[in-house]
């Protein structure tokens, strides 16, 4: 039987479920409903005129593994192979990545030399605490703060800086609240398979991952060693490309400024009532959109669905892009993050100019900067989200950009944005609400599939393979 799918929710895991959806016979109509006026979600760049790119959300997508090699195979398929800019493994933004304590830099180590010794501020070399971890038994609990995993299996040295600096920069999150079983899944499955994080990495955990079979781009990622890719006009560059082959396809419809009301099932068919008082009808639903935003427009009688939904939490950012005049930096690399113990508010500076000069403006030399603050602390540093103004955003930006890397000149140009709860949170006992929904789901037979940032992984490689899942889910492979 031919079905109608609507797809809630226009970000870059919707566009991917549309665009696997598009593929398959087996579906007679795919709608797509926006909320706000453009597609991509959290992917937004800026463009200027001058060739300058600066990016709100994310910058640079991991090509490694099954869901990276998935990624590079819809950008294949959207023939944007020419748009690619990359970073190989021996680059120095690969290389040289920072910490900030104790009021100063500190590389992190790098290669094997880099484990034998010891390197501030770490008060011991790290393959001592890699040796020791083989012979730590096996935790009993079925989950476990990433802080409290890292402190028992490595130590607590390293839980409390490198490893709470890596949560804040990647979850904005804080790592003594985050489960390592859904943060870090290899982690935790290395442990559980065989006894050690070090002999899992060695030996393999089992139990595999996704089949995705590479295109040429990502053969070719792999044989190059790319640590980090990104497009020639910004990451936006990849949803508009999404958009305009989804508009291209005749079942398929693309809305933006369509804001879903409320949703009800009426003998086993969606009623989805818009903002504007029009319905439409869909025999399945795929939502990407955030939990929270979800459980309020799910049917009363879908209570037990809604209050887990409601449970998993999500932090606001503050991204300031700042441009300066001439190369500023003292140092060269990726960036640097910083860990809680020494600035709650601040989690890190990327240098931008370093990883993709491509996106500096045309003529004369410049360094971009993106500095990312608040996360879980943000109300803690900024106070009330709805009153906190952009100056005073912009200015704690600088500061830290003055005292971090003793750039004191102004910055020739600069944007403040205020992402509210753009990263999911995955507390601790997480893997065990995404059971408890996908079980109700399934026990109630609600045409309903949960895709997108919220659930199973919060990277562009996660969220874009999220879509391809759920369109597989109900479509078969396609």
């Amino acid at each position: 039987m031919q079905k109608i799918v609507a797809v809630v929710g226009g970000g870059i895991g919707g566009l991917s479920a549309c665009h696997h959806l598009s593929k398959s016979p087996n579906v007679s109509k795919v709608v797509l409903l926006e909320g706000s006026g453009r597609y991509g979600g959290w992917l937004n760049s800026t463009r200027r005129d001058d060739g300058a790119v600066f990016e709100h959300g994310p910058r640079g997508v991991r090509p490694a593994g099954a869901v990276g090699w998935n990624a590079l195979n819809m950008v294949s398929e959207l023939g944007l192979e020419s748009e690619i800019l990359f970073v190989t493994k021996d680059h120095v933004a690969s290389k040289n990545r920072f910490l900030y304590v104790n009021g100063q830099l500190h590389k992190m180590p790098s290669g094997f030399g880099g484990l034998l010794r010891t390197i501030s501020p770490f008060s011991r070399p790290i393959i001592h605490t890699v040796l020791k971890e083989m012979l730590v038994s096996k935790g009993k609990d079925k989950d476990e703060s990433v802080h409290a995993f890292v402190s028992r299996r490595l130590s607590p040295e390293l839980a409390d800086i490198a490893i709470d600096s890596m949560c804040r920069g990647v979850f904005a999150g804080d790592c003594r609240q985050l489960s390592v079983r859904s943060c870090f899944p290899p982690l935790y499955k290395a442990e559980r398979a065989r006894g050690s994080i070090v002999l899992g990495m060695l030996m393999g955990s089992g139990g595999g991952g996704p089949n995705v079979v590479p295109s040429e781009l990502a053969k070719r990622a792999s044989e190059e060693s790319w640590s980090q890719w990104s497009l020639k006009r910004g990451m936006q560059t990849l949803p508009e490309a999404l958009e305009n082959s989804l508009r291209r396809q005749e079942r398929v419809e693309v809305h933006h400024n369509t804001l879903v009301n409320s949703l009800t099932l009426q003998g086993g068919v969606w009623e989805i009532k818009l903002e504007d008082g029009s319905t439409l009808k869909a025999d399945h639903l795929i939502s990407t959109l955030p939990a929270s935003v979800l459980a309020s427009v799910l049917p009363p009688t879908a209570q037990p669905l809604t209050e887990q939904l409601r449970s998993i939490a999500s932090a606001t950012v503050a991204v300031v892009n700042l441009e300066y005049e001439g190369f500023v930096l003292p140092v060269t690399g990726f960036g640097h993050l910083v860990p809680s113990s020494e600035d709650p508010g601040l989690l890190g500076v990327v240098y931008d100019s370093v990883s993709f000069p491509q996106h500096n403006r045309n003529g004369g030399a410049t360094t971009r900067l993106t500095v990312m603050m608040g996360g879980a602390w943000f109300e803690q540093a900024f106070g009330n989200l709805h009153e906190v103004t952009q100056q005073t955003v912009l200015d704690r930006a600088t500061a830290a950009v003055a005292s971090h890397l003793g750039v004191t000149s102004p910055p020739v140009w600069s944007l403040v944005s205020i992402l509210k709860d753009c990263i999911p949170q995955y507390h601790l006992g997480h893997w065990k609400r995404l059971e408890k929904m996908r079980q109700y789901i399934s026990k109630n037979n609600l045409p309903l599939t949960l895709a997108g940032a919220s659930y199973d992984g919060v990277s562009v490689n996660d969220v874009i393979f999220s879509g391809r899942t759920a369109a597989e889910g109900l479509v078969g492979k396609i």
